[in-house]
């Protein structure tokens, strides 16, 4: 058995034949073009060609993985046809005489070569858009067809890295799994493979891909990104329970679709998701969830280099709007410091940055900042169901401000005949105990509460929870912490307003008994923990039993 680690880009576990993929052999021939006029009308036909191919397999792309990720092949279109491309080709075949796929080639190495050098890791994968695009052109200039596996029937494929093309152009009904030397989590292999629900394991190395390896049994387990030639039996009968334990998963999945998130006794809980960006809203609707109840903004400044403008954050946040059809996505606004610090920001180092400068308060003190942030949350409103939530609001007065703020950028809008929801909810994340001391006062003007319980937990018990020397005294089923998140319930409901938890709390099945018996409204957790979620709140029957619940749970005597 040869075992190989790499990465796990998309889980699952998958066991079958290796089958490699290889390209045709491509010999682009050196001779000088004979008559250069022929040679520039040959690439213009082989470009023509290349766009029809293109928008067929964008179409067919949309058919099997949605718009989102067949706007790759639109993308390529435009490379195609790109001026800086074309002109390099062009002056290759004029000025140097060359032939036209000895233009395309040489032009292809020369571009890719740059994008292969830059630093981001997100212009380094540009590199494979250029000679995939170049080698469509060579395929129609030479005649030589792009490769493809051998093996008939299901399988694993094995590649170097594959590109879109060459992905979307496979039979997703045989393929079990992708299995790459190279590649990264930005990579169209792990991008798609994500999408089309296929286990996929990248970075395996160099000598992943050998030629005595087709035709072998192969398992890729997507969770732990191990690959396995030939594995002896104990391997794969842990990997068959693994495997057996996930189809349950996804069979309890096709159950729960559509059914609502109702207790024996008729008590009704939404049930959401919390996400950090684009590529988690598979997982999103692969479980059902009845929306988002956290979207961390902050993901889309700590992943950039430079502050987001308005039109970036507005597109991701319309993107969301949209691929979620009216189902509600709660934005939270920029959420930094403590510990997540981003360069650009030039935040002084603090002593205590959990209690420092941090979320709302750089928000309210950087108002320009905020306003840009506002004005794109609202303009993607108008596609969606979106709600904006402020996070660390400690008093009725920063609330205010922020709600100034957002009226703000609100009537710039209106003025400019920008379209936008009027009646766009607004919430309040409480996560200090002074958010729930004076959750009376912020839910007069809120609609909604979302307890963050991370950090309330953090700030009730005064334990750092990024200390693993405090794990045991920062305990998030201490009463106090229980008895905070009922105070804000009871003042959410008493003022009209619903309240949610997006913290770890909120997909934690040992207390979903209890905050369904505080009457909690929503409860958001990572995609992976909707299903149980659903699977917990469907099994459960309070009748009778609520103050006996609550009682225990957050009584103030210990227990011998």
């Amino acid at each position: 058995m040869v075992a190989l680690q790499g990465k796990g880009v998309y889980g699952g576990i998958a066991i079958g034949t290796a089958a490699l993929y290889r390209r045709g052999r491509l010999e682009v021939s050196t001779e000088p073009a004979c008559d250069p006029a022929e040679e520039l009308a040959r690439f213009e036909a082989a470009k023509q060609s290349a766009l029809s191919e293109l928008q067929g397999l964008y179409d067919k792309a949309v058919r099997e993985v949605g718009e989102k990720d067949g706007q790759i092949f639109q993308i390529h279109q435009m490379m195609v046809e790109d001026l800086d491309y074309q002109d390099a080709v062009i002056n290759r075949i004029q000025n140097q005489k060359a032939n036209a796929a000895y233009a395309v080639s040489e032009t292809s190495k020369e571009i890719s070569g740059i994008f292969a050098a830059m630093e981001d890791e997100y212009m380094r994968e540009r590199a494979a858009d250029v000679r995939d695009i170049s080698a469509r052109l060579l395929k129609f200039l030479t005649g030589v067809s792009a490769g493809g596996i051998r093996t008939e029937g299901k399988c694993i494929v094995c590649a170097d890295d594959l590109v879109p093309s060459e992905t979307v152009q496979l039979d997703k009904e045989n393929v079990l799994a992708f299995a790459t030397a190279y590649g990264s989590a930005n990579s169209h292999t792990a991008i798609l493979a994500r999408t089309m629900n296929i286990p996929a394991v990248i970075g395996l190395g160099e000598e992943f891909l050998r030629e005595e390896f087709e035709g072998k049994t192969m398992a890729v387990d997507g969770f732990t990104g191990r690959v396995y030639l030939d594995p002896d039996e104990g391997t794969l009968e842990e990997l068959r329970q693994k495997q057996a334990e996930d189809e349950r998963k996804k069979a309890l999945l096709q159950q729960l679709k559509g059914k609502e998130n109702r207790t024996l006794d008729g008590r009704s809980v939404q049930v959401y998701a919390n996400i950090g960006g684009l590529d988690d809203l598979n997982a999103v609707l692969e479980n059902d969830a009845g929306g988002i109840g956290l979207f961390r903004s902050e993901f889309l400044y700590l992943e950039n280099s430079d502050y987001p403008s308005e039109e970036e954050q507005f597109q991701v946040y319309r993107q969301a709007a949209e691929r979620m059809a009216g189902k509600r996505v709660i934005i939270r606004t920029l959420d930094i410091g403590a510990d997540k610090q981003i360069g650009y920001f030039g935040l002084e180092p603090e002593e205590n940055p959990a209690l420092g400068y941090r979320a709302i308060r750089i928000c309210l003190t950087r108002k320009d900042l905020f306003k840009t942030q506002l004005r794109a949350i609202c303009r993607a409103s108008a596609y969606g169901n979106l709600a904006i939530l402020f996070p660390m609001i400690i008093s009725r007065q920063e609330l205010r401000e922020a709600k100034a703020l957002l009226k703000e950028a609100q009537g710039e809008l209106r003025r400019e005949g920008t379209a936008f929801d009027e009646k766009m909810e607004i919430g309040v994340m409480i996560e200090t105990p002074a958010s729930v001391i004076i959750s009376d006062q912020l839910a007069a003007e809120a609609d909604f509460f979302s307890v963050g319980t991370n950090d309330l937990t953090q700030y009730t018990l005064a334990a750092d929870r990024q200390n693993p020397k405090l794990e045991p005294f920062c305990d998030p089923h201490h009463e106090a912490v229980l008895r905070m998140i009922q105070m804000a319930a009871e003042q959410a409901h008493r003022h009209g307003a619903w309240i949610g938890i997006c913290g770890e709390l909120g997909g934690d099945l040992e207390l979903t008994e209890v905050f369904l018996a505080m009457g909690i409204d929503e409860l958001s957790a990572a995609p992976g923990r909707v299903l149980p979620l659903r699977e917990k709140i469907r099994s459960l029957d309070l009748t009778g039993r609520e103050q006996q619940i609550l009682d225990r749970a957050l009584a103030c005597e210990t227990e011998e």
